[in-house]
């Protein structure tokens, strides 16, 4: 087996072990969550394989995210159609006795290639030029050791996403290599998607007034012709003046886990505006579709076999000064589909401003 894999497989056999404590720690917040209820948060995600020296597979992702303020309920957000907050408020898995609520919207794009930019032609056996457009609506519910996201997706798939537009761009601004192979892409496709995601802080620990660790699993499902999965993963992080937050926050459905959450965040707190955090993260996800691999859902196009089961391992580094938190990941995936000669690298760039 693998090195990565080991990893991966032995988290598996701990994570029960870790989860024993959860309904502890559920049962009540480990601190006021009040100091942060009038600070909104934007988000600047920029993910890319050039990071690893690479420019393949998942080559490319931009995302922008807004995160409210916290509110005690969510009907009291009255920007909000009625309708929207009747939803908020009836919705299941998004709500809690003396938890704080969030709104969040975001915009993205995720661009997918072959190995091989310079041959125009189809190639067969590696994965299709793929483009993904999309704005994204989220709630949030939270305490100081839980999380529950519930997150709606819409968006593009193929030539309209304008994916071939923008890498096109990204290269000439580069001087690099123009990718010649995008009449190959998958044809447009409207794209819908759900997802429910959960994170736990099963374990905070001290070292003397100022360091610390802690351990945030979490798990999660996404239904949708663009993706549909099982997840389950963690993160183990230690620091000086650990965010109060629910780690580091990837490219991915129902992420937005880097708001601060607790007035001891360095972020907000009177006492301390920096952080500096060392963080180490894994997430394994059994995947039922996969369009960037399948193809599209209702037309004929190019497709590979896909792998069921992919592994991410990453490890990474963030600091916080003020109210800006700057985070940068470097992410390991395993092989997604047959025939690809290895797993990928990239590089994950996030800054998050809380104002």
């Amino acid at each position: 087996m693998k090195p990565v894999r080991w990893i991966f497989f032995r988290f598996l056999v701990f994570l029960p072990s870790l989860l024993s404590g959860m309904v502890l720690l559920e049962s009540g917040c480990a601190e006021t969550l009040s100091a942060v209820e009038d600070n909104s948060t934007f988000l600047f995600y920029l993910e890319n394989d050039t990071f690893a020296g690479m420019d393949k597979h998942y080559t490319n992702a931009v995302k922008l995210s807004w995160i409210s303020k916290d509110l005690k309920a969510y009907n009291q957000n009255s920007t909000l159609p009625e309708w929207a907050r009747w939803l908020a408020e009836t919705t299941p898995g998004v709500r809690g006795e003396g938890f704080l609520h969030n709104f969040a919207f975001s915009l993205g794009q995720n661009i997918y290639t072959p190995r091989d930019l310079s041959v125009e032609a189809l190639i067969e056996d590696d994965r299709p030029y793929a483009g993904w457009t999309y704005f994204a609506a989220a709630l949030h519910s939270k305490n100081f050791n839980l999380l529950n996201t519930l997150e709606a997706s819409i968006g593009i798939l193929g030539p309209s996403s304008l994916a071939e537009q923008s890498q096109k761009l990204f290269h000439k601004w580069l001087d690099d290599e123009e990718p010649k192979g995008w009449e190959n892409q998958l044809e447009d496709e409207l794209g819908l998607m759900v997802t429910w995601q959960r994170f736990w802080r099963i374990l905070r620990s001290s070292f003397g007034s100022r360091f610390g660790c802690e351990i945030i699993p979490h798990a999660g499902i996404s239904l949708g012709n663009v993706l549909t999965y099982a997840n389950m993963g963690g993160e183990a992080r230690i620091g000086y003046n650990l965010p109060v937050d629910f780690g580091s926050s990837l490219i991915r459905p129902g992420d937005g886990t880097s708001p601060p959450v607790g007035m001891r965040d360095p972020r907000i707190s009177p006492k301390s505006h920096f952080g500096l955090t060392l963080f180490m993260g894994v997430d394994g996800r059994a995947i039922a579709r996969n369009s960037f691999l399948d193809g599209n859902t209702w037309r004929d196009s190019h497709s590979v076999d896909k792998k069921n089961f992919v592994a991410d391992i990453s490890f990474g580094m963030s600091v916080v000064y003020r109210t800006v938190k700057v985070t940068y990941t470097h992410v390991y995936r395993t092989e997604e589909f047959i025939g690809q000669d290895d797993g990928q690298v990239f590089g994950s760039l996030m800054v998050a401003v809380t104002f």
